[in-house]
């Protein structure tokens, strides 16, 4: 049965000077988040996107690849660029480079990526094991722009420390951080088990800047729980919108009125598969775009009658101009 609506969430997330309505936003997340899949984010209904995180060093050393990971549409406002690293000369370094050239609407920093590449060089989520850097790395980045900075992070690095979020939180609050968004599993568990959103409560009872839960949020219903349970600002979504990027819309929806939208339909599905599609090709080029998108439309087919053998079929085709026929084909089959 659905649940009575939420309307106190509605109030427009603050973060500095930057306004965030709906408080809802799509997480940073490598290899997914780019300028196609946050345009589409937006267009359902998304308050605030991210970019996929960005090497520190690397925009340190002009890597042009890092450098097009950073290029975006003033439709996509506001949007957070997301920075890693552990330096906190280099840290500062890039994100005055960054607001210079690309003039985000927020600097945000990792400090919770789970991935051995990322922690191996001290980076991600191995700074809660080190939260004097990481505090540290937090007050040099606030001192080198104007824009808002804020963090994401993970619970702790492991079990052995139950208070690293609630501690360094607000240590990072002290050192001029304007938002923190909390992820409440530690980097031992990556992604397995459930996050425990009653950390995020008292994050939030703690701190005076605003606090965005993030974590398990994959329905409108899941949505209303964390915030009933922790109090937060802000509800972020990562990998919930995977192949859904709807769900914006559909926790908007069930967050002002108390009802849920019906299903998306197959046909919206392929519509919005095809849009992606032209989007990234329109961005990246044909020979970058179609590889990649294998994975997006292979979340967007999910559930769908012979999914599974369409996929086959994706896998098969390297040409955008075939692609863009499979899919054609596949939505006049339904009309």
């Amino acid at each position: 049965m659905p649940q009575s609506p939420a309307p106190q969430l509605w109030q427009p997330l603050a973060i500095g000077s930057v306004r965030v309505d709906p408080p809802l936003c799509l997480a940073p997340m490598a290899g997914v988040s780019d300028e196609a899949f946050r345009i589409i984010a937006k267009d359902y209904g998304c308050g605030l996107v991210f970019t996929e995180m960005v090497s520190s060093r690397a925009l340190c050393y002009g890597n042009r690849h890092t450098e097009e990971m950073l290029e975006f549409s003033d439709a996509v406002r506001p949007i957070a660029v997301q920075l890693f690293g552990s330096e906190p000369d280099v840290m500062a370094q890039a994100a005055a480079r960054v607001e210079k050239r690309w003039r985000p609407d927020l600097l945000d920093i990792n400090m919770g990526c789970p991935a051995p590449k990322v922690v191996a060089n001290g980076d991600g989520a191995a700074l809660l094991k080190d939260p004097a850097r990481a505090v540290a790395v937090a007050a040099a980045v606030v001192r080198a722009v104007h824009a808002p900075v804020t963090v994401k992070m993970r619970s702790g690095w492991d079990q052995s420390a139950p208070d690293t979020a609630v501690d360094l939180a607000q240590r990072l609050q002290d050192a001029g951080v304007a938002a923190i968004t909390l992820h409440p599993r530690t980097r031992s568990q990556f992604y397995g088990g459930h996050s425990d959103w009653s950390l995020i409560r008292r994050v939030k009872e703690r701190l005076q800047i605003p606090v965005i839960g993030n974590g398990d949020v994959a329905t409108p219903e899941d949505a209303l729980t964390m915030w009933q349970q922790t109090g937060c600002d802000g509800i972020m979504i990562g990998r919930g919108a995977l192949g859904a990027p709807w769900i914006f819309r559909e926790v908007q929806h069930f967050l002002r009125t108390g009802s849920l939208l019906p299903p998306v339909s197959a046909q919206e599905r392929l519509s919005v598969a095809l849009r992606h599609l032209r989007l990234a090709v329109a961005q990246k080029g044909e020979r970058v775009a179609v590889p990649e998108m294998r994975k997006h439309l292979a979340w967007y087919l999910k559930g769908l009658p012979g999914a599974a053998r369409i996929r086959q079929q994706i896998n098969q085709i390297a040409t955008y101009p075939d692609l863009e026929a499979l899919l054609r084909s596949l939505l006049s089959d339904l009309a």
